[in-house]
C-alpha cells in the first residue's frame, strides 16, 4: 500500500486478520448499532457485568494499587448511594477537577448509575475560563483533588454551585483506606463514601441510554469553552466500535493511558475499550516520554491510548535495545501523522494502529477497522466531503444554496448527516449547537454536522486526516480556541487588537499558538514579559502562544475583517524588518526574541517544542 493509498487488494490482504476477530465484530457491531435510547444499557450496566463475569481480575492498574472489576464496582455503588443521599437526582451534574487517578473512573462510574452526570474539568483550566466551564453546567458540587485545591480555591467565590455542601475533597493519599484531612469548607468526599452501602442502587426512575453521563468540553469558535453533553451511547459505541471491532479486547488485555481522562480520547474510547474486554486500565497522572516504556513493562501493557504528539516524543527519545522489549502490540487514538507512522510501527514493533476520528460532541466517527496505514478508517454513519471557503470552517454553497462534494481525493470539510440513528447531541448552549448545523445542505429540510476539519478520501471510502479549519486548532494535543485566547488578551489592558491563529513549526504535530497584537500604547517599548506572566495566570499552558508578533498594524479586508490567512502564511518569519517577532522556547520561562539564527534553528529542528 502507498502512502496515500488504500485498495481493494489492502483489504483483501487484511482479511485474516479480521475473520480471526470474528466472535469481536459480531457482538460488537450489535453494540455499536443499538438505538433504543430507552433501553437501560448504560456506562453502570458495562461495569457490573464485568464485576459479575471477572470479579477477581483487575480493572484499574495505578502506582502500587489494583483494583478488581468486583471492587471497582462496590466503589462505585459507594458514590452512587453518597450522590442519592445528598438530593441528587437524574438529570443533575457535579464538576469534576481531578488527575489521572482511579478516584475519578468511580465518580464517573458511581454518578451514571443514579444518573448524575459528570462535567470533566480540564485540568490545565485556571481563573476566567474554569469559572466559565463549572458555571456553564451550573452543577450542583465541585469535586477536587489536593492536587488542583489551588486551582479552585482561585475561583471558589465566583461560582454557582447548587447545593448546601457543593464543596468535595479528594487527599492525593494514593491509598484506597487512608482520607486524609479535609481544607476547611471542604466535605472529605472519601471518608463519606466509605460510610455508605456498597450494593447495587435501585432507583424508581432507572439510567437509560439516552441520558447523559459526562459532559465534555471543546474549544470552540466562539470564544470559550462548550460543554458537549455525552450519553451513556457514546460508551456504548466506543465499547462496540472500538473495544470490540478495533481492538478485540480482552481480559488479559491491559491499556496504558497517560492521556488526560477529562478528554474523550481516553475517558470514551481508552476506557470504553478496556470495559469492553473485562480488561484492566493501568493509569498515569501526565506523560513521560522517559518513563513510558518501563511503565509498560511495569504493568504488562498490551495497548496504549495516544494522540500523534505523543508518537513524536516517544520516537525523539535516543533509541535503545530495549526498543521492542515489552508486550505492546495494540495502539489506539488518533492524530499519526503518515509522516511517522511507518517509523513507529517498525521501530517498536507495533502490530495494530486504531487510529479514529471522532469529536466529543460530533455524530459520526470513522475507525482503521482494516488496520490499514495512514488513515482514520471509515465510517458506517452517512458524511460527505464538501467545498469550502479557505481559512474557515464555512463550506461553499452555490448560488442556489447547495453545498458541492469535491472531487475524489481531495481535501473537503467533513460534514456528518443528523439522523436518528447518527443523532447530534450538540452543546449545553442551544446557539452555538445550532452554528454547527448545517441546514438544506443538499435538498430542503435536511441538516448535517459541521466537523470544521478537512479530510481526504485515499481509497475504499477510507479518510485521511488533513487539517483542523477555522479557528480551533490543535497543540499539544488540545483544541484552542484562538477566540479563547484572543478574549483573555484583550483583557490584559496591554493591547489594541490581537489576532490569534496556529503556525506550523517542522518536524512538529498540531499548529503552535501565535498572536500578532497592537500595544495599547505603540509608542513605548512593548513589555512582553508582562504579557507572559499575564497569559501564564489566565490560560492553560498548551493555549499561551508560542509566538508573538508585535506591530503597529493590522491588515484587514474592506469589510474590516482581518486577512487571517495572510497572517498565518507570514508565521514567525522576520520578514517584516519593522515587526519584533518573539517565542517561548523550550525550557524557558518567558518569550525570547526571535534572531534570524533562532528562526533557522526552529526550521532545522533545532529547537524541539
Amino acid at each position: 500500500m502507498s502512502q496515500d493509498n488504500v485498495t481493494a487488494r489492502d483489504l483483501m490482504r487484511s482479511l485474516p486478520g479480521v475473520l480471526r476477530r470474528f466472535p469481536f465484530i459480531a457482538r460488537g457491531l450489535y453494540y455499536y448499532a443499538v438505538k433504543d435510547d430507552k433501553k437501560e444499557l448504560t456506562l453502570g450496566k458495562l461495569v457490573e457485568r464485568n464485576a459479575s463475569k471477572y470479579p477477581n481480575r483487575p480493572a484499574i492498574l495505578c502506582d502500587d494499587q489494583t483494583i478488581t472489576w468486583q471492587e471497582f464496582d462496590a466503589w462505585s455503588n459507594r458514590i452512587a448511594h453518597y450522590l442519592k443521599d445528598q438530593g441528587l437526582v437524574k438529570g443533575d451534574a457535579i464538576a469534576v477537577l481531578l488527575d489521572n487517578r482511579p478516584e475519578l473512573l468511580a465518580l464517573v462510574a458511581g454518578a451514571g448509575k443514579v444518573g448524575v452526570a459528570c462535567a470533566m474539568l480540564n485540568t490545565s483550566q485556571k481563573g476566567k475560563v474554569l469559572t466559565h466551564s463549572i458555571n456553564l453546567i451550573e452543577p450542583k458540587m465541585l469535586v477536587v483533588g489536593d492536587e488542583l485545591l489551588e486551582h479552585a480555591e482561585g475561583i471558589r467565590k465566583e461560582i454557582d454551585l447548587k447545593h448546601s455542601n457543593p464543596f468535595l475533597y479528594l487527599a492525593d493519599t494514593n491509598t484506597l483506606n487512608i482520607y486524609g484531612d479535609a481544607p476547611e469548607g471542604y466535605v472529605n468526599l472519601a471518608q463519606e463514601v466509605s460510610r455508605c452501602p456498597s450494593a447495587r442502587p435501585t432507583l424508581s426512575n432507572p439510567v437509560v441510554m439516552g441520558d447523559t453521563v459526562v459532559y465534555l468540553y471543546t474549544s470552540g469558535t466562539t470564544g470559550l469553552p462548550k460543554a458537549a453533553p455525552g450519553s451513556h451511547r457514546k460508551f456504548i459505541r466506543a465499547y462496540g466500535g472500538f473495544g470490540m471491532l478495533s481492538l478485540a479486547m480482552e481480559p488479559e488485555d491491559v491499556l496504558y493511558c497517560t492521556l488526560p481522562l477529562y478528554h474523550g480520547t481516553a475517558l470514551l474510547v481508552c476506557w470504553g475499550s478496556v470495559l469492553a474486554g473485562g480488561s484492566a486500565i493501568a493509569l498515569r497522572r501526565k506523560f513521560s516520554a522517559s518513563a513510558f516504556w518501563d511503565d509498560v513493562r511495569r504493568y504488562k501493557a498490551t495497548t496504549f491510548g495516544y494522540v500523534g504528539e505523543l508518537c513524536r516524543y516517544l520516537l525523539n527519545q535516543p533509541p535503545s535495545d530495549q526498543d521492542r522489549n515489552h508486550s505492546l502490540t495494540k495502539m489506539i487514538g488518533n492524530g499519526l501523522r503518515p509522516s511517522i507512522w511507518k517509523e513507529f510501527k517498525d521501530r517498536f514493533g507495533i502490530e495494530t494502529v486504531a487510529e479514529l476520528y471522532a469529536s466529543s460532541e460530533g455524530n459520526i466517527g470513522f475507525s482503521n477497522f482494516f488496520n490499514m496505514d495512514n488513515t482514520v478508517g471509515f465510517s458506517t454513519a452517512p458524511y460527505k466531503l464538501v467545498k469550502y471557503h479557505e481559512g474557515t470552517r464555512d463550506p461553499i454553497r452555490t448560488e442556489k444554496g447547495r453545498l458541492e462534494e469535491v472531487e475524489k481525493g481531495e481535501p473537503g470539510l467533513l460534514i456528518g448527516e443528523i439522523t436518528k440513528k447518527w443523532a447530534f447531541e450538540g452543546y449545553t448552549q442551544k446557539e452555538a449547537t445550532e452554528k454547527s448545523i448545517l441546514r438544506d445542505a443538499f435538498k430542503n429540510g435536511d441538516a448535517w454536522f459541521n466537523t470544521g476539519d478537512v479530510l481526504k478520501e485515499i481509497g475504499c471510502r477510507h479518510l485521511q486526516f488533513v487539517d483542523r479549519m477555522g479557528d480551533t486548532f490543535r497543540w499539544k494535543g488540545e483544541n484552542v480556541s484562538t477566540t479563547e485566547v484572543e478574549n483573555i488578551i484583550d483583557g490584559s489592558g496591554m493591547v489594541q487588537e490581537a489576532i490569534v491563529y496556529g503556525v506550523e513549526i517542522p518536524n512538529t504535530n498540531g499548529k503552535a499558538g501565535m498572536v500578532t497584537l497592537v500595544p495599547q500604547n505603540p509608542e513605548a517599548d512593548f513589555d512582553v514579559d508582562r504579557l507572559f506572566a499575564y497569559l501564564s495566570d489566565n490560560l492553560p499552558a498548551y493555549a499561551i502562544p508560542v509566538f508573538v508578533r508585535v506591530t503597529h498594524a493590522i491588515e484587514k479586508t474592506g469589510t474590516f475583517k482581518y486577512r487571517k490567512v495572510d497572517i498565518q502564511k507570514l508565521g514567525y518569519s522576520l520578514d517584516r524588518p519593522h515587526e519584533e517577532v518573539y517565542a517561548w522556547l523550550p525550557g524557558t520561562s518567558g518569550y525570547t526574541r526571535l534572531t534570524p539564527e533562532l528562526v533557522s534553528d526552529i526550521d532545522s529542528g533545532g529547537v524541539r517544542f
